[in-house]
């Protein structure tokens, strides 16, 4: 039973120590961090070129 105990506790302590996990939480924010910019930039796009649009379809409406 003790030989049980102390392999679940080393098997335990030795996940923990792994750091593998920590890398991919690293990346999965670095990602999310330049989905949030790209659509926010996104954003600002599509805006732009909404009124760039806009305005040149109300120029040619009025020219015609």
């Amino acid at each position: 039973m003790n030989t049980l105990l102390l392999r679940t506790y080393l098997f335990m302590q030795q996940v923990l120590e792994q750091e593998n996990g920590q890398d991919l939480v690293e990346y999965a924010l670095v990602v999310a961090l330049i989905a949030f910019g790209a659509v926010s930039g996104m954003h600002a796009l599509a805006k732009g070129l909404d009124t760039a649009f806009n305005t040149i379809s109300t120029t040619l409406s009025t020219s015609v």
